[in-house]
């Protein structure tokens, strides 16, 4: 397993140095016309930020009560921001006005920006433990259900969301700044997601990256127009939930009553052209598992493990396996990964601690280093943030949660949350550090550890509620320092200064704390979220309330012979990884995600067809045409997944002022 690892990020290190020598050489002159940091931070490059925030906010928020699974954005968030400031540049010259030369160091600070400002929506627990607060998510988990207690319920409003996000995000921001040299400099921690945007940004702004540029900025407003247009089309022509193409029965009626039919989604096609094929793989073995074999078997079970008058909504019924398998599979697979990283964020400090060289890789400025590394660092290191400001702003925001907290949620004591913020710095340092390594964001499986202590500790009356607020708490700091660093990585591949890149950041935060919820209230008053046999269903929701129950009764919450299945999944999951990481590379790459797996078993196997459609398009098109494949994927697959998104604000609007005579004709014809 370390083999493996060491060899992972060897390739990482190459990729980056190749990639970076290739598009982000630094040319002397250009040291000398970089702009001070505050320049850097202009008026259309939060206009651009806002845009693309608020579009992809509306998208994410789509994703997260649909599936809870969401693809890495950054990339095309960088994309964009290069298509939206060269449309305007361009439009003004042509108009004959001059304005200011749009340079990298711009270019990274709107991904940066807008990046922080979706990154709420994606991880501020609307689909998951916020939402599992909530009334509808209560009577699904049973309310005769032992530990779900009748007042651990919040309905979801604009005031407290909107409050909760600010008190516990900006902690996050702060919480390894002062060790932003020791991560990027120092150790020249990969993070790999920070290096492929630079290495994207740095080829924008090179004659022959603005040829290239001009190439997928085409494609993607072509694919932006048609995915637009066909969402557009869809909502035309469907006469309600279950009639339209969005429920074409592409198989057959019975494959279509077990969820297997092609929805003609251009979000999860866009989502599976960006994934991997192994992600999307192992959601169809997923799907395929859960509702091709074990969901027909165990409802023909109706009346031996459970009772057959219960509904299958019930988590005592068919429902209570659904969940219980999938939370055993996400368990085993983040317990996995977890001590995983752990293991090999210890290893690589002490390697680094216990090195005879150690002081002459902590200088800075290496006389030995290649020159270009020298000028990325000199860039990196000139405009420093006091580490007063930083724990100073720190102690301010934690001393505002820890009175804000308890007065929100009397559930969670004070003296948790003090405590939550004493070891959050040490949390952020682990999963930051982990993620510079691997590239993979382990802070839901933090908050989760958060979860099942919390409501283990807190009691039965309070446990549920405890625990899930806890979750986020965690999740959030964690989550938020770990993004950070990637932007820093970026920032100091782009020669951004790093002042520029928080001050973008916690700009880009505070419009995400206020734009998240709005979305999310726009699809909860517009839609039916959290209804299980909906379109979003919201399946993280029930999932970590079930988590919390678990928490406060123990197995006593599971229906019958569920515990010995979740016994046998969570081993498969643990034995996946483990084959995965042991076995040879050439062995280990076929072997499924259990995480991955783990999402159809709540969701249904529909949404896994369109993602393997989009690893199929790319599959053929890099055998057909393998260098027109690689630079047109990532502006295809954004222009997809922002098209079909963005026809979720008229839709919505629509939806919200009753405007459905076209539906109401259409469902008088339907078929299905």
């Amino acid at each position: 397993m370390g083999n493996t690892r060491k060899d992972e990020t060897m390739e990482i290190e190459n990729f980056e140095r190749e990639n970076v020598e290739q598009n982000g050489v630094v040319d002397p002159l250009e040291m000398n016309r970089i702009p001070p940091w505050k320049k850097q931070i202009t008026t259309r490059g939060l206009v651009a930020s806002v845009v693309i925030g608020i579009m992809y906010s509306v998208i994410v928020q789509k994703l997260n009560l649909t599936t809870g699974l969401i693809p890495n954005l950054n990339v095309s968030a960088a994309l964009l921001a290069f298509v939206f400031v060269k449309t305007w540049t361009t439009l003004l010259s042509k108009a004959g006005i001059v304005s200011t030369p749009f340079t990298r160091q711009e270019n990274t600070v709107i991904q940066t920006c807008a990046v922080a400002c979706y990154s709420i929506a994606v991880g501020g627990g609307f689909g998951s433990y916020l939402l599992g607060l909530n009334r509808k998510t209560y009577e699904l988990a049973g309310v005769d259900t032992e530990g779900n207690t009748p007042g651990s319920t919040k309905e979801p409003q604009l005031g407290w969301m909107t409050g909760f996000l600010f008190v516990t995000s900006f902690v996050g921001l702060l919480a390894l700044v002062p060790l932003r040299k020791i991560m990027i400099i120092d150790y020249k921690l990969a993070y790999p997601s920070g290096t492929a945007t630079a290495v994207l940004i740095n080829g924008f702004h090179t004659p022959k990256g603005d040829k290239m540029a001009k190439k997928q900025v085409h494609g993607f407003m072509k694919y932006f127009s048609f995915s637009f247009l066909w969402a557009g089309f869809q909502w035309f022509y469907a006469g309600g939930e279950q009639c339209g193409f969005v429920q074409f029965p592409t198989f057959g009626l019975k494959a279509w009553k077990n969820t297997f039919y092609f929805d003609f989604s251009m979000t999860y096609i866009g989502a599976g052209m960006i994934c991997s094929h192994l992600v999307n793989l192992s959601l169809l073995l997923g799907a395929v598992l859960s509702w091709g074999i074990m969901w027909p078997i165990l409802k023909g079970l109706k009346g031996e493990w459970f009772p057959a008058t219960l509904s299958e909504s019930s988590m005592k019924s068919v429902n209570g396996y659904k969940v219980f398998i999938s939370i055993s599979l996400i368990l085993g697979d983040g317990l996995y990964n977890f001590l995983k990283i752990l293991y090999f964020t210890g290893s690589s400090m002490h390697t680094r601690l216990n090195r005879k060289d150690l002081t002459k890789d902590d200088i800075s400025i290496d006389p030995n280093q290649p020159l270009d590394d020298r000028r990325r660092n000199e860039v990196f290191i000139r405009d420093k943030i006091p580490i007063w400001v930083a724990c100073v702003g720190y102690i301010l925001f934690s001393i505002i949660s820890i009175v804000v907290i308890p007065l929100m949620f009397p559930q969670l004591k004070w003296y948790y949350v003090v405590v939550a913020y004493i070891l959050a710095p040490s949390l952020s340092f682990c999963n930051a550090y982990g993620a510079g390594l691997t590239d993979m964001n382990m802070a839901y499986n933090y908050g989760k550890v958060a979860l099942f202590v919390l409501a283990a500790v807190t009691g039965k009356n309070d446990g549920v509620v405890a625990g899930l607020v806890g979750c986020g708490l965690i999740k959030s700091i964690v989550s938020i320092s770990s993004d950070l660093m990637h932007d820093l990585k970026t920032g100091h591949l782009t020669l951004t200064s790093p002042r520029s890149m928080i001050v973008s950041q916690a700009i880009g935060t505070a419009i995400g704390c206020v734009v998240a919820p709005l979305t999310f209230f726009l699809f909860y008053k517009a839609f039916d979220v959290g209804n299980p046999n909906g379109q979003y269903k919201a399946p993280y929701a029930i999932i970590y309330r079930n988590m919390a129950i678990l928490g406060v009764e123990g197995f006593s919450a599971l229906p019958q012979h569920c515990l010995q299945i979740c016994y046998g999944f969570f081993g498969f999951a643990v034995a996946a990884n483990l084959l995965r990481d042991l076995a040879p590379k050439k062995i280990g790459k076929y072997v499924p995600l259990p995480m991955a797996m783990a999402v159809p078993f709540l969701v249904g196997a529909y949404f896994a067809i369109d993602m393997c459609v989009g690893s199929l398009i790319v599959f053929v098109w890099h055998k057909l045409k393998h260098n027109k494949a690689s630079l047109m994927v990532p502006a295809v697959a954004s222009g997809l997944i922002c098209g079909d998104g963005l026809w979720i604000l008229p839709s919505s609007i629509l939806a919200l002022a009753k405007l459905d005579f076209f539906t109401s004709w259409m469902r008088s014809r339907c078929l299905v």
